[in-house]
């Protein structure tokens, strides 16, 4: 695969969920394009290796612990990426986790409460705080990590995407109102993508796993840098005009 290339020289790119996965592949992608980006992480191993390759490679890289379920830790993160670089111009508010499947009458308010603060405050939390810096600045812009599960439902899944639905609600009520500051925020829905996180469900979840695939119509899983490209996309100025979007990366499953 083939990417585009982009100018990010002299900007700065914050990913949550960086450690790993799509969000891994995001930040490589900035770092391609010339940004100083800083991983985001609660996983302090991972992410300082994260970053330590990355400066390896010769880019422009910090790793931050921060659980973005506490607002607090969500707003050092950006404290110290500013610290780092002066300025934040794109995020991508990746982090998120899954809970078993659960019927929806037996749901625990443990796991609900738990996706809830990690896939719907956390990305609260992350985009109050980027924003409150990039409105100081008169620029920038956010990408919001939704699900599939942000547009279906589907059975044993209630509070995942609960979670994920109000990610896009989220998204669409701060895109609408800081458009007019100079700031775009959008939302991409990924389908199931070959991340740490699916490879646990296809081993635990087999048969739902084997659905979801039969009813993905490219026939595969997505790979973490096809999700990274869609967000760095968004990010840069050839999404100059795309604001409030719900972009499926999905290999096709929310068409039908």
């Amino acid at each position: 695969m083939t990417n585009p290339t982009y100018d990010f020289t002299d900007q700065v790119a914050l990913v949550t969920g960086a450690a790993s996965g799509m969000g891994l592949a995001a930040a490589r992608l900035f770092a391609e394009g010339g940004a100083a980006v800083v991983l985001a992480d609660i996983n302090q191993d991972a992410v300082n290796q994260a970053a330590r390759t990355l400066s390896d490679d010769g880019y422009k890289a910090i790793g931050v612990v921060a659980d973005v379920a506490d607002e607090a830790q969500a707003a050092t993160m950006v404290e110290k990426a500013v610290e780092a670089f002066g300025r934040l111009d794109m995020a991508f508010n990746n982090a998120g986790i899954q809970v078993p499947p659960a019927d929806a009458a037996d749901e625990t308010a443990e796991n609900f409460n738990r996706v809830n603060a990690v896939n719907l405050r956390g990305v609260w939390a992350a985009q109050k705080h980027e924003l409150r810096q990039m409105r100081t600045q008169g620029s920038g812009a956010i990408v919001n990590c939704s699900s599939l599960g942000g547009l279906v439902g589907l059975p044993e899944r209630a509070a995942y995407h609960a979670s994920k639905h109000g990610v896009i609600g989220l998204t669409k009520s701060a895109a609408v109102e800081y458009a007019p500051k100079g700031i775009r925020i959008n939302v991409i829905c990924p389908g199931t993508i070959n991340t740490p996180m699916v490879s646990g469900m296809l081993e635990s979840q087999a048969d739902a796993m084997a659905e979801i695939l039969r009813d993905q119509p490219i026939g595969r899983l997505g790979e973490a840098e096809e999700v990274a490209a869609a967000a760095v996309w968004l990010c840069s100025p050839a999404a100059s005009f795309v604001v409030g979007a719900v972009l499926p990366v999905d290999g096709g499953y929310t068409t039908h």
